[in-house]
Parts: C-alpha cells; sequence; structure tokens
C-alpha cells in the first residue's frame, strides 16, 4: 500500500470519528454546560476510534507511518495532515510530538506551540500582517507564496483595546475570539500613555522560577470555581519596548529598543540556547470553552513597569533597531530588506543584537527580526532565533500604537 492510499483512508477514518464525536458533543450540549459534558464527548470519540482499522496497528509500523507522513507534508495547508495525526488520540499525540521537532531544527510550523518557540537559527520566517482600521485588530499569517501576501496560513491575532491611561493588544490563536476570557488568549501588549513605552506580556510562565505579575489573588475563577490551581493566570513579563522620544523633531526614522528578558544574552552567540516552551500549560482550561471567566477588578492593577526599561539589562537579550543610512540621491533613510519591503513607512525597521551584548561592543549584523510595509494595511515580518513567532508579533505591534513626540 503506498503512502498516499494510507493516508487516503486515515483521512476518511479522521471525518468520521470527528463527526461522530461532535455528535454527542453537540447532543449532551444542549442540556448541561459542565465538566461531564466534555469527557461525554470524548467518550464517544475513544469509542469511535477503537471501530477503527488503525486501533490494533503495531506501535512500530504507527511510528513508521507517522514518520512517513511527517516527512511528506512538509508545507502548509498539506501539513494540516501531521495536525490531525496528533489529534487522533494520546498515544498518536505523543508519537507525534516526539517526531515533530521545533522550528529551531526543522524550520517549520506545526503545532500552536510552536508560535511560542524560538525559530530557526540560519533562516528567516517570512510572514505578513494584516490590518483592520474598523475593527482595530491585526492577524500574522505564515507567507505560503513568497510573490504573494494574498494567501497564507493564519498564525495569530491581535485585538486593540484603548484604555484612558495606557492600551492593551490582546493576542490570540483564534481570529473570531481575541479576548482575554477566551481559552486560546496566549499574551498581551501594553503600551503606556504615551505610546513610548510597552510591555509584553506571556499568559503563562516562559520557564521555571518566573513570578506572576499581579497584585490580587492569581487564579481564574469560573461559577466561583478555581479552574487550574497549580498554574497561575497572570501576566508574565517577557520582554520591555521603548522608543527613544524625539522632542527636538529631528529628522530619521524611529530609535527603538527591545529587552527580552526572558532570553540570555548568550543566545545569539554560536551555541547558545534560548528557552523553549513545549507545551501549553493552561490546556486544562480547554475542558470549559464555553463557560466566562470572572476576574476581579484588582487584577488590572499590574504595574506596567514590572522591569527596568533601559538598566539592569545584564544578562539579558538586548535588541535595537539597525541604523539606516542616508542615500543622497533618494533623499531618505535606506535599509537593505532584500526586497522584502517596498514602501518607505517610519513604522520599517529592523533589529539586530545590540553592541551592549559583547564585551568588544561591535553591532550584530545578521538580522533577527525585520518589519516593513508593503500595501496600504499589509506589512512583512521576518524572525530568526532566538525569538519566536509570539514575541516577533507583539514587538511589530508596538509599531502600530501611536506616539508621542517620537516622529
Amino acid at each position: 500500500m503506498s503512502i498516499m492510499s494510507i493516508l487516503q483512508d486515515m483521512r476518511g477514518e479522521f471525518g468520521s470519528m470527528s463527526r461522530r464525536g461532535f455528535g454527542v458533543k453537540s447532543a449532551y450540549g444542549m442540556r448541561s454546560r459542565s465538566q461531564r459534558v466534555v469527557q461525554d464527548s470524548s467518550v464517544g470519540a475513544i469509542h469511535a476510534l477503537k471501530q477503527s482499522c488503525w486501533a490494533n496497528l503495531p506501535p512500530e509500523l504507527l511510528r513508521d507511518v507517522l514518520m512517513r507522513i511527517e516527512a511528506s507534508e512538509d508545507t502548509w495547508p498539506p501539513r494540516k495532515n501531521v495536525v490531525a495525526c496528533a489529534g487522533v488520540c494520546r498515544s498518536w499525540r505523543e508519537i507525534m510530538i516526539e517526531i515533530v521537532k521545533s522550528p529551531e531544527v526543522s524550520c517549520k510550523l506545526t503545532f500552536p506551540i510552536s508560535l511560542k518557540q524560538p525559530g530557526p537559527r540560519d533562516s528567516l520566517f517570512q510572514c505578513y500582517i494584516k490590518r483592520n482600521h474598523s475593527s482595530q485588530t491585526y492577524y500574522l499569517y505564515l507567507s505560503l507564496n513568497r510573490a504573494s501576501t494574498d494567501d497564507g496560513k493564519f498564525l495569530l491575532a491581535a485585538r486593540k483595546c484603548r484604555r484612558p491611561t495606557y492600551t492593551d493588544y490582546i493576542i490570540s490563536l483564534n481570529s473570531d475570539d481575541v479576548s482575554k476570557g477566551s481559552s486560546t488568549f496566549i499574551g498581551k501588549l501594553r503600551s503606556n500613555f504615551l505610546g513610548t513605552k510597552f510591555t509584553i506580556y506571556d499568559a503563562q510562565p516562559p520557564h521555571a522560577g518566573v513570578k506572576v505579575v499581579t497584585k490580587c489573588r492569581s487564579t481564574r475563577l469560573v461559577n466561583l470555581r478555581q479552574v487550574s490551581p497549580r498554574i497561575p493566570a497572570g501576566n508574565y513579563p517577557i520582554a520591555h519596548i521603548s522608543y527613544e522620544l524625539n522632542v527636538l523633531g529631528s529628522r530619521g526614522p524611529r530609535r527603538m529598543q527591545c529587552v527580552m528578558d526572558a532570553i540570555p544574552a548568550s543566545a545569539v552567540e554560536p551555541g547558545g540556547v534560548a528557552p523553549t516552551q513545549t507545551e501549553f500549560l493552561v490546556s486544562s482550561l480547554d475542558n470549559f470553552p464555553s463557560l466566562p471567566f470572572f476576574r476581579s477588578k484588582s487584577t488590572r492593577t499590574e504595574s506596567f513597569l514590572s522591569g527596568n526599561l533601559t538598566g539592569e539589562s545584564e544578562g539579558r537579550l538586548v535588541l535595537r533597531n539597525k541604523a539606516p543610512r542616508w542615500h543622497e540621491q533618494l533623499q531618505c533613510w535606506c535599509l537593505n530588506f532584500n526586497g522584502r519591503v517596498t514602501i518607505a513607512s517610519v513604522k520599517n525597521f529592523q533589529l539586530v543584537a545590540s553592541p551592549e551584548n559583547e564585551a568588544a561592543g561591535h553591532e550584530h549584523e545578521n538580522v533577527i527580526l525585520q518589519f516593513g510595509k508593503v500595501g496600504k494595511d499589509t506589512f512583512t515580518m521576518d524572525y530568526q532565533y532566538p525569538i519566536s513567532a509570539f514575541q516577533a508579533f507583539a514587538i511589530c505591534l508596538s509599531s502600530f500604537d501611536t506616539k508621542i513626540a517620537c516622529e
């Protein structure tokens, strides 16, 4: 049997199991909204799997089949079959998680957790951002065609929320539900009143030993019951962004600095390592997809200055925008985006490791993140190791925010 015939047969089984599982979930969902409902629906899916011809496949043969599927489906949209295999049952998921390597090694984005993992070391992930002015939303896509930004694999969505003294950008895995109460909420970007300083918050700790930034009991409540007592639902500051003031109105592009709290400065050196998340620790919240989360007002009192933007950055990776050069003939500031940016804009930038990360004090030439305009509401975003798609997206969102006295 060829690999394509095996894959087609498996697709048919996946489809039948999904329909049967969905039917069970919908029938119970009309009567009750409790954990028992989710358990009953999963029991139906497991029962459907047991009726499948793939249920009793020998482990060695199953691993070989899944490895062939992972190797053959190396680009999107065909790579969705790899995700489908991981969603069949726990044993299949464990095998796929072991087979599928992180973006740093495989240079591929597969599972949602890949968006929290550092990009490849020797190449840039090419993405683009679509802006919707009317709804104040932003959508991140993985470029599937280098010649066009009309199609792409959806990765993340963000929604701008204005407050009297600050602005929040809520970041979600779901393009249709961009809210902090959603189970797909993964973090946010917060700015100060002037739009000159920003903090990136992760919804889960980037590594062990991180403290949650909140002034009250950091738990999420559902009908006054604690959902996940082991994992505090708070805001973990992972990066700070600052834009240099330009009160004199001197000509030139914006000057920005990013202090990556969760990434050591040694990560950009040969053999350096950046923290890599392996799973979403708040996955237990998925058992309550339709229940609202109630959070006391005091949780909104987290301090914006939870970290030092300019000082005490020793040991942490510091990124600065690459200095452009003045083009006498064009009479403008220029950066080499290698054809990825086509429209001049004050929002365009390239980030490199700051000289203060090295004793020698030389600026790195390797671009870690670049962002630029290619259409009225379309911007390219390319990133690589040691930052993740989530971190890169949040940094680029800071460029969209209105900045008083920075232009």
